[in-house]
């Protein structure tokens, strides 16, 4: 007796191949799904390292300026604390008379000494003297106005007097000068 074909034997290998392409085709979607998240999170935590990156950049350029800072204006306390006894060492200088100088010429001698010296430390560690002229025009970026008097001859904003000499560190104002301004003149 003949055996019947069968044709279904060719229908289930067209359905197990289907199926193998299913699966494998899910298979490739999920890994296509992974890698895509894969991705995702990697560009996350690129993003998070450049961010981390770029602020240890910024604090270590922030430090350096500090650090500079503190080393140019770090002294700038006891600069102003100073800044009296150049006042009270240039006072006894011009205070001397000529016959205060002839007989005490050693002790002024010291006193000029000692003022050149502290002097000399300002200039090293970066202070200068501010010293305006008579005449000079006022400039409240430098100078304090103690007081304003008309002059007769000058103009309104020049300095006419100075009490004080003022003091800069670096580029910044330790202690302004003190002058006396004229104001415009009465007619």
């Amino acid at each position: 007796m003949a055996e019947p074909k069968n044709e279904d034997f060719l229908d289930d290998i067209e359905a197990a191949e289907a199926e193998e392409l299913s699966a494998q085709t899910e298979e490739f979607d999920d890994e296509a799904l992974e890698l895509d998240s894969l991705r995702v999170e990697r560009d996350e935590y690129k993003d998070r390292f450049m961010r981390a990156l770029a602020d240890a950049e910024n604090a270590r350029k922030r430090g350096d300026k500090a650090r500079r800072e503190a080393e140019q204006y770090g002294g700038s306390k006891l600069a102003r604390d100073m800044l009296p006894v150049y006042d009270n060492m240039k006072r006894a200088v011009e205070a001397a008379t000529e016959e205060q100088k002839a007989v005490s010429a050693a002790l002024i001698e010291g006193v000029e000494l000692t003022m050149r010296a502290l002097l000399d430390v300002f200039q090293k560690h970066g202070i200068q003297v501010v010293t305006p002229e008579v005449g000079d025009r006022f400039d409240p970026q430098v100078h304090e106005a103690m007081f304003e008097a008309p002059v007769p001859g000058t103009k309104a904003g020049d300095i006419i007097q100075v009490s004080a000499e003022g003091f800069m560190l670096h580029d910044r104002l330790l202690r302004p000068a003190q002058v006396g301004v004229s104001s415009t003149p009465a007619s």
